[in-house]
């Protein structure tokens, strides 16, 4: 026992003096400081979304209407963040090509146009409005209610309306959620105000 009491007060010696050492000026221990390059702004949760793409009045990203309808013009467009993948469709009697980006396998994205882009679908969470609305934002968070700004989807999404954005000519919001009524009746506010938003369209 008497040889373990001498091995304790040395040991803390040693740490005293470690610990003195490490209070020294910070001019002498900064140049390893593994933190001392680090923003600590950057790391706020208000900008860690700070350089991802955004939907405004002008288009998505550098996206707009003037953006050729070629992979390397959406690509640069979209800031090499995506997949791109080319897909054609009928609609009212024409053949019309689009762009899907995707994000893991998954569609974030869908760019349509013939030459130029006309329309851009935004399905990606990362990504949002002006105004600050995201996909998974309520109805609620935005109206309070449908008249006057929103229209039902057709047929085909019968569970979805789309609503123009407030103060906005090119920006609408698609909502979708549980509706068991008819196609064509638009459902009630009440009904509507836990609806999430699913998708982002901008046009030109």
């Amino acid at each position: 026992m008497k040889s373990v009491r001498p091995a304790l007060i040395i040991a803390a010696l040693m740490l005293s003096g470690c610990a003195s050492s490490g209070s020294g000026s910070s001019s002498d221990s900064s140049w390893w400081n593994p933190f001392s390059g680090i923003s600590w702004s950057s790391l706020s949760p208000l900008n860690w979304f700070g350089s991802s793409l955004e939907v405004s009045e002008s288009g998505v990203g550098g996206i707009n209407g003037s953006t050729p309808m070629t992979e390397q013009a959406i690509d640069k467009g979209l800031k090499g963040d995506y997949t791109l993948r080319k897909g054609m469709r009928s609609s009212n009697g024409e053949v019309v090509s689009f762009w899907q980006a995707l994000d893991d396998g998954k569609v974030k994205l869908v760019i349509n146009g013939q030459s130029t882009v006309s329309s851009v679908e935004v399905m990606d969470k990362a990504i949002a409005s002006a105004d600050g609305s995201k996909i998974g934002n309520k109805f609620s968070d935005l109206y309070s209610k449908a008249y006057g700004a929103c229209e039902k989807v057709p047929a085909a999404e019968s569970s979805a309306v789309e609503c123009k954005a407030p103060s906005s000519q090119h920006i609408s919001y698609v909502y979708s959620g549980e509706w068991h009524g008819p196609e064509d009746l638009m459902p009630s506010d009440d009904t509507l105000k836990n609806w999430t938003l699913s998708k982002i369209i901008w046009r030109r």
